[in-house]
């Protein structure tokens, strides 16, 4: 059986402090499912079949990941993956709360799935894709917040915008 567990998010887009959590996680498991929303409650960048094959991109090198795309609850897909865990980062104090709200949550609907909070490395406790999208709107350099394959993805989005 394989010790898998999963990484849900919209990740719109995808960040080197998800990245950063997702090595972690492939530290724990034999195997990270990153797991791309399908979220309609939120208005994003990009697609989310964009999103997914930004996240494959910005991924290909770390082994035991698999990205794919659901939409619902994740503790449903959760089970769907035979997932034992799903893997939350925290930032910050503000984060935990949320985070907390949604594990117990979680936990309420399936009682078979733990929910595990990772830390990033320092350098990316305050990284966030709000903050990327705002950097990159105000013309700000993103190479030590994004792969470069996020970065061009980025440009060509607000290239259009502006034209």
């Amino acid at each position: 059986m394989t010790n898998r567990a999963i990484y849900p998010g919209t990740f719109d887009p995808i960040t080197n402090g998800h990245i950063d959590i997702l090595k972690k996680a492939t530290e724990m498991f034999d195997e990270v499912v990153l797991g791309v929303a399908n979220n309609s409650g939120k208005d994003t960048l990009f697609s989310l079949e964009k999103r997914a094959e930004l996240c494959r991109l910005a991924t290909s090198e770390i082994e035991r990941v698999k990205v794919t795309v659901f939409e619902g609850l994740v503790v449903n897909y959760a089970k769907e993956l035979n997932a034992v865990a799903m893997i939350r980062g925290l930032r910050a104090v503000s984060d935990f709360e949320y985070e907390l709200q949604l594990a117990l949550m979680n936990k309420q609907l399936s009682t078979d799935i733990n929910t595990i909070f990772l830390v990033p490395d320092y350098k990316y406790l305050y990284l966030s894709s709000s903050l990327i999208k705002q950097i990159i709107r105000l013309g700000g350099d993103l190479k030590d917040f994004i792969p470069l394959c996020v970065e061009q993805a980025i440009k060509e989005v607000y290239k259009k915008k502006n034209q």
